[in-house]
């Protein structure tokens, strides 16, 4: 169920804004943030999350500590994009171990996949026996992230007017 974003007031986007920057935020320290009681910033969290505005939880691993510092943005390109080509692909590249993100795009590619890698030896690796191995793949390109920018939860636009 989608929900207008207009149905939100100030208080909803307030609160969808620190359970944003720490999910595990305790409601007594959600309330004093956003000026709210601790049984009221409760209540208005279930609330945002029963209607479908909180979609889960998650922790974020620091997979430079982890050993899996090098991130690959591979396009793909199928050989066709029938119904049958596309499923038999994407039922496969679900079970690629090694892929964190994958979307069926528009433009000059078909696929778009983030693969996180512990080094360039391990990447060939993954090509040969993962990548290579997808069903209907006429061409991979890989590009290798020299350095992150931005990396965000959310767009802060969601945001805006709060400040």
């Amino acid at each position: 169920m989608n929900i207008d974003p207009h149905d939100l007031d100030r208080t909803d986007l307030r609160l969808l804004r620190e359970i944003v920057e720490d999910g595990r935020i305790s409601d007594v320290a959600l309330g004093e943030k956003v000026h709210l009681s601790s049984t009221a910033a409760a209540r208005r969290r279930k609330i945002l999350e029963d209607r479908g505005m909180v979609a889960r939880y998650a922790a974020k691993p620091d997979l430079v500590r982890l050993g899996f510092g090098i991130v690959v943005h591979v396009s793909i390109e199928l050989v066709s994009q029938t119904e049958q080509v596309l499923t038999e692909f994407e039922d496969a590249v679900i079970r690629c171990p090694s892929m964190s993100y994958c979307s069926f795009v528009s433009g000059d590619t078909d696929f778009m996949m983030t693969v996180h890698v512990r080094s360039f030896d391990d990447y060939d690796r993954v090509y040969r026996k993962e990548l290579s191995t997808l069903p209907h793949v006429a061409k991979i390109r890989s590009s290798f992230v020299m350095r992150p920018v931005a990396q965000r939860t959310v767009p802060p636009v969601l945001f805006d007017g709060l400040k």
